[in-house]
C-alpha cells in the first residue's frame, strides 16, 4: 500500500480526500495538520476523532506557531504589509509554512506521495505545489478536489452516501483559522455584490461601547498589551485578538488579482493584525526618516507580493527580510489604541526614538534647530534648478 501525506485541517475539502484517498484509491493516507495557531485544544480532539472514524492510518498534529511567527509573521508586521491596502495575507502566509513542514514530514517518513485539498480556482494550488516541487521534486503530488472538478455540494453528497456525519450547513463556508486572521469563503464572496452573512463570521460580536489598548513594541516586535510584557510575540498577538476580535474589528471582503490571473474574493476576520500593523505603522512614522520609509514601502510592497503568490523560497526575499529587520532598530514604544464596535481608532505614540522630540520645533509653531534666513537660503537652492528651467523656457515661449 503506497504511503502519503496529506494536509488535513478537518474541513469539508480534507475530509473529501481523506476518504477519497483511502477508500477509492487505496493509500496508507497519513493525516497532518499544520497548526499555525488557529486551533484549540477541544477542536483539534474533535478533528483527530473525525481524522480516526475515515481510516486514515494515522494523525498528526504539528503546531508550529512559534516557527511561523519567526520566519514570516515577524517580516509582515516589519513591512506593514496589506495586500491591495486591505488584506493582511492571513492564508498565503501560513499557507508557505504549512507547504514547507508537511513536505519535510513526508521526507521524515518516507511517504512518496503528498496531498492537498486545494480547488483549481484558488491560489492554494500553486503555493503548495511551488513548495513542493522545491523541497521534494521527486514526491508525487495529488489533489483530488482539483483533479475531480468538484463543488462543495458533490463533496457534501459523497460524504454523506458514505455516512460521515458533520455539520454540513456549516460546510458551506470554506473557514481557515490562524493567528494571522480567518479567511472565511462561500457562495457570496464568489459573486461582487454580496457579502457574508452574520452567521458566516467565526467570531461573534459581543462587545459594546470603547476600550482603550495599549500595544508595546520593541525593535518592531509586538511585546506588551496593556502594560503587561510578553516573552513571546505570539502570545502578544492571541491576546490583542481576544480583546478586539468580539468587537467585530478586522472584518472585511478582500478583492485582488490571484495568481491563476482571475480576480478573486474572500471574507476575512482579522482584529489583531490589522491593529498591529496599523500600530507599527504609526510608530514608525515617528521612528523613520523619510527615505527610510520610502524604500520599505517599496520593498514592503513586493514582498507581499512575493510571497502572496508562493514565492516564499525565492532567496531573494532573505535579502528584503535583512533590510526590513535593519530599519527597525528604533522601532520602539507604546501605541495608544481606543476599540469601537467595528472599527478602531489609533490615537497616538510615546517613544524616546521619536523624531518630534519638542526641542528641535514644532511643525507649524516654532523651530528651534534653524534660523529665517537659513529658510530663504535652502528654499532658493531647492528650487534654484525649477526656477531656471521656467526662465529659460519662458523667454523662449516670447
Amino acid at each position: 500500500m503506497k504511503k502519503i501525506v496529506l494536509a488535513y485541517s478537518g474541513g469539508l475539502d480534507t475530509t473529501f480526500c481523506a476518504l477519497h484517498l483511502s477508500k477509492d484509491l487505496g493509500y496508507e493516507v497519513h493525516a497532518v495538520l499544520i497548526n499555525t495557531g488557529g486551533f484549540s485544544d477541544s477542536e483539534l480532539l474533535e478533528i483527530e476523532t473525525r481524522a480516526n472514524g475515515l481510516g486514515v492510518a494515522s494523525f498528526t498534529a504539528l503546531d508550529v506557531t512559534k516557527t511561523y511567527y519567526q520566519e514570516v509573521l515577524k517580516f509582515l508586521v516589519f513591512g506593514n504589509v496589506l495586500k491591495n491596502a486591505t488584506y493582511p495575507l492571513s492564508v498565503s502566509a501560513e499557507r508557505i509554512l504549512q507547504a514547507k513542514t508537511l513536505a519535510e514530514y513526508a521526507k521524515k517518513i518516507g511517504a512518496k506521495s503528498v496531498a492537498h485539498g486545494s480547488t483549481g480556482a484558488g491560489n492554494d494550488q500553486v503555493r503548495f505545489d511551488m513548495i513542493f516541487q522545491t523541497i521534494v521534486p521527486d514526491i508525487e503530488i495529488i489533489t483530488p478536489i482539483r483533479d475531480l472538478k468538484l463543488s462543495r455540494e458533490q463533496e457534501i453528497d459523497y460524504l454523506k452516501k458514505h455516512g460521515v456525519t458533520m455539520n454540513f450547513e456549516k460546510a458551506k463556508y470554506s473557514i481557515n483559522k490562524g493567528i494571522w486572521g480567518t479567511s472565511v469563503g462561500g457562495k457570496e464572496t464568489l459573486s461582487s455584490n454580496q457579502t457574508l452573512p452574520e452567521e458566516a463570521w467565526p467570531t461573534q460580536v459581543n462587545k459594546t461601547g470603547a476600550e482603550e489598548l495599549t500595544i508595546g513594541f520593541e525593535k518592531g516586535e509586538i511585546n506588551a498589551v496593556n502594560g503587561i510584557r510578553f516573552q513571546n510575540p505570539v502570545e502578544a498577538i492571541l491576546k490583542v485578538q481576544e480583546l478586539a476580535a468580539p468587537y467585530g474589528i478586522g472584518r472585511d471582503i478582500h478583492v485582488g488579482d490571484t495568481i491563476i490571473g482571475i480576480k478573486g474574493r474572500v471574507g476575512f476576520e482579522a482584529a489583531a493584525p490589522l491593529i498591529i500593523i496599523k500600530g507599527h505603522q504609526l510608530l514608525e512614522k515617528h521612528t523613520l526618516t523619510k527615505w527610510q520609509t520610502f524604500w520599505k514601502n517599496q520593498l514592503s510592497e513586493f514582498y507581499g507580493n512575493h510571497l502572496h503568490e508562493g514565492h516564499y523560497l525565492d532567496p531573494v526575499m532573505r535579502n528584503m527580510e535583512a533590510f526590513l529587520e535593519s530599519t527597525q532598530e528604533f522601532v520602539s514604544g507604546t501605541v495608544k489604541v481606543i476599540l469601537f464596535p467595528y472599527r478602531f481608532q489609533l490615537v497616538g505614540i510615546e517613544s524616546s526614538h521619536d523624531l518630534m522630540a519638542s526641542k528641535f520645533g514644532s511643525y507649524g509653531e516654532m523651530n528651534k534647530g534653524y534660523t529665517g534666513e537659513d529658510v530663504k537660503g535652502f528654499t532658493r537652492i531647492l528650487g534654484n534648478q525649477t526656477a531656471i528651467f521656467h526662465q529659460v523656457n519662458h523667454h523662449e515661449e516670447n
